[in-house]
């Protein structure tokens, strides 16, 4: 980097080919109070500072729509601070958290704790989603437009946490109050309960996990949903979509439902992962054989695929290593969705325009984000910066998190974030973080309530 004196940029990115909407270019970048000034060839002009990207690939800032950095009440497992320190370092430039906490985010008050303490030690910019349940469903037209909610989440089949909304009367009360989208975690509570008495049993084979929690509960709650959702008309964004009947039921329902995939479905398979990983691949909905998996990027090549997302659910390696099925379900990911991912772009299985779409594009559209999500004049300089030539093998050691390990330790990756800049902060430079939290919570349009901001 190099100084120079009164500069119309704060920062200019030089030299580096960008991911701008509907093209890949040569570019320069100029930075002007934390937000994109310009786009073009102007290497010549005078930056407080200036950052050269030769041979790299300057991407919007790439958004983890699906976190659980478990704080308050689970911060043995994770916090705010560690969970956004790992995402900062993985090149993500903001996250949305989950609200199955304790307590749970479903009241006001909970939510500002939660805003208070990200505000504390927040590397990235962040939002979190407020739990839907039939006892707050009369009240979140006003609290979903509260400052930092993404969108309203709702739990079909029981996880981490005791946020449960089971019922087809259940599910519809939520539906039918308030407007931002509501992202749905898809497994049906009934046969789960059921297929744990009848298919489970005493089995402790961790093998069993997608037995139990079959394709044919993830099937029936996303056919109830997507009825549902149409009877109130209400957007509903279902969550980590994990089987190829899922997705031919939701590629007839694209009016009314979005869709996400997860890194862990689309990199490990069944029965592989668990002979290798045992309870460390344990996760919901599960990770599934062969045949699910490509179904999955099938559905990423043919647009069915809205958002890409870790499910980043860390626990201790202490609790990972209980006997199955007392072993909780979730891994840590969001340090690692970025490389796992460009190692994918590397492998041919995307484009990295797709990618940015997924990441960055697909977010901006299905939450309405204010001024994130592409790289265009107004928006916030937010940007992860990558080297698409560079090895790196991910390691327990390096995870920020507060759970400190992995399901890719080991892993071999091409491609890899350099930087991630946050509002044109630089918060992570070839895997160290830089400065002090930057993060400030995300806007988003449908709660601006017509003030004036990029959208």
């Amino acid at each position: 980097m190099a100084d120079t004196p009164e500069s119309p940029y704060d920062l200019v990115l030089i030299n580096g080919t960008a991911v701008l909407p509907g093209r890949t270019v040569q570019a320069d970048i100029g930075i002007r109070g934390g937000k994109i000034a310009a786009i073009g060839r102007f290497a010549g002009s005078r930056a407080v500072k200036t950052v050269d990207c030769l041979g790299l690939h300057i991407l919007p800032g790439l958004i983890d729509t699906q976190v659980h950095f478990r704080e308050p009440g689970l911060t043995h497992k994770e916090d705010l601070e560690h969970g956004m320190k790992a995402a900062a370092l993985g090149g993500i430039t903001a996250v949305f958290e989950m609200p199955n906490t304790k307590p749970l985010t479903t009241a006001p008050e909970a939510l500002q704790g939660k805003m208070a303490a990200a505000a504390k030690g927040g590397w990235t910019d962040y939002a979190f989603y407020f739990g839907g349940t039939a006892a707050n469903a009369e009240n979140l037209p006003q609290w979903e437009n509260l400052p930092g909610v993404c969108g309203v989440k709702i739990f079909m089949g029981s996880s981490t946490g005791d946020l449960l909304c089971a019922t087809d009367a259940e599910i519809s009360s939520v539906l039918k109050n308030g407007r931002r989208v509501v992202a749905v975690h898809a497994e049906d509570e009934m046969m789960m309960i059921e297929n744990k008495r009848s298919i489970l049993g005493d089995s402790t084979d961790v093998q069993m996990h997608p037995a139990w929690r079959s394709v044919e509960s993830c099937v029936s709650a996303t056919s109830r949903l997507v009825r549902l959702a149409r009877e109130a008309g209400r957007r509903v964004h279902v969550l980590h979509i994990s089987t190829a009947e899922e997705m031919e039921i939701l590629k007839d329902h694209r009016d009314i439902a979005s869709v996400e995939v997860l890194a862990n479905h689309l990199t490990l398979h069944a029965p592989d992962c668990y002979d290798r990983l045992g309870t460390r691949a344990q996760q919901n909905p599960p990770i599934r054989e062969k045949h699910h998996q490509e179904a999955l990027w099938r559905a990423i090549d043919e647009g069915l695929v809205d958002i890409l997302a870790s499910d980043h659910a860390p626990h201790t390696p202490e609790e990972k290593s209980k006997t199955y099925p007392d072993s909780p379900s979730g891994t840590p990911g969001v340090q690692t969705l970025v490389p796992v991912m460009l190692d994918h772009v590397n492998q041919g299985r995307l484009s990295l325009e797709r990618l940015v779409d997924l990441m960055a594009e697909g977010p901006h559209r299905i939450h309405q984000i204010a001024g994130k999500g592409r790289i265009a004049r107004g928006y916030d300089a937010d940007f992860t910066i990558v080297d698409m030539k560079a090895r790196h093998t991910i390691t327990n050691a390096e995870q920020a998190s507060k759970s400190g390990w992995t399901p890719f330790d080991g892993l071999t990756v091409t491609g890899f974030p350099v930087m991630t800049m946050v509002r044109g902060h630089i918060v992570m430079q070839d895997g160290a973080l830089r400065g002090q939290p930057v993060g400030r919570p995300v806007r988003f349009r449908e709660s601006l309530m017509g003030k004036n901001d990029q959208i």
